[in-house]
């Protein structure tokens, strides 16, 4: 655990280099020990980040034993990416941080993730929206993620902690300190009905640059982010496109074409970046969750097929869908290990040969 904790505290190590450094040499530790020459040669790893592993290791090592003593202290969780307990949707994403700070009681891996998100200047609409969102979350029991912050985010916790539903608080600082201070009381009741979760170590500051690197935590949690208000320019777009990079699901509330709040939601609906929310059954049919809830019936019986005449990278997805049924494109990519480069050219292969077809929700599964 030492250099798991030790190599992203390295000056310029950010969570895809830490990831490509270890690919490349094996193990955390294996980077701590590569003479100069070998850290050279693996690509994208330039000069001046070899200059800073070497200059900073011993003060890393040094830095993560503190990390480790306190993080027992203080019963925080050191995720590092290949926990279990790390969050399966962010796991395989390309910047997703190498090690998360966790406290709490709920599960990352909920079978259902919804992060909310919306400006800080709410209005009564977007209280009245947020609420209502909530409650109808409650029958899916799903885990609603958001960023703690005043306005729809804090609206969006304190309705999951009303509704009995499990609350994460994705921060931009480390997890000692709670920002803004006025939520110290909400994010102490989230600990025992949720939790909070940072890439920061212990001792760093919410300053302005750390929030758009928490979005994309926010946003790589969730089957779907939901922007429920938003000016023209707010945060909370940074979130939804961060989201629609990782081809996720986003919706937006829209709104009317009058109000400052509304016009971030109105403009991603208007360009294709968002579906509008209006009601829970637009988020149950997006996701393929509407199937969830509609009375079991028993499955027809499905033939086994023969994979034998598919070339290698076919039999790889069919198998997996033979056995597992409709599966997340993720998911998909996880058992396959292919990229989703990879991936999405087999699929689309199948699909034109009628073998397999796309669902909602980004599933797929065999015809």
């Amino acid at each position: 655990m030492l250099y798991q904790v030790a190599l992203p505290l390295i000056p310029q190590v950010g969570g895809g280099t830490a990831r490509t450094l270890v690919n490349y040499l094996g193990t955390p530790e294996a980077v701590f020990s590569a003479p100069k020459d070998r850290l050279a040669k693996i690509p994208r790893i330039g000069e001046v980040l070899v200059r800073s592993i070497l200059a900073n290791k011993e003060a890393a090592l040094r830095q993560a034993e503190e990390v480790i003593l306190r993080a027992e202290k203080e019963e925080v969780q050191l995720l590092y990416y290949t926990n279990t307990a790390y969050p399966d949707r962010l796991r395989d994403l390309p910047d997703a941080p190498l090690l998360l700070y966790y406290k709490g009681t709920a599960n990352l891996n909920a079978p259902k993730v919804i992060s909310i998100v919306g400006t800080r200047k709410s209005t009564e609409y977007g209280r009245v929206v947020t609420e209502q969102l909530v409650q109808d979350l409650v029958k899916h029991n799903a885990l609603v993620v958001s960023g703690l912050a005043y306005g729809i985010d804090i609206i969006s916790h304190r309705a999951a902690l009303k509704e009995g539903l499990s609350t994460i608080g994705v921060m931009a600082n480390s997890l000692e300190t709670i920002y803004p201070t006025v939520h110290t009381r909400d994010a102490e009741r989230m600990l025992q009905q949720g939790g909070l979760l940072s890439e920061f170590p212990f001792g760093t500051k919410p300053d302005a640059p750390r929030f758009p690197s928490r979005n994309r935590i926010i946003a790589g949690m969730a089957d779907c982010t939901i922007v429920v208000e938003s000016t023209s320019k707010g945060g909370s777009l940074i979130s939804a496109d961060i989201a629609h990079s990782y081809d996720r699901e986003v919706m937006a509330v829209p709104g009317p074409i009058t109000s400052e709040t509304s016009q971030g939601c109105n403009q991603l609906i208007k360009s294709l970046k968002a579906v509008p929310y209006t009601r829970a059954k637009d988020l149950e049919e997006l996701l393929n969750w509407d199937k969830a809830l509609a009375p079991a019936s028993l499955p027809k019986p499905v033939p086994a097929l023969d994979l034998s005449g598919f070339p290698a990278e076919q039999q790889q997805v069919l198998r997996v869908l033979q056995q597992a049924g409709p599966t997340h494109i993720d998911v998909l990519s996880r058992h396959t290990q292919f990229t989703m480069g990879q991936l999405s050219s087999v699929l689309f292969t199948l699909e034109m040969s009628g073998l397999v077809k796309g669902m909602p929700g980004k599933l797929y599964g065999l015809v």
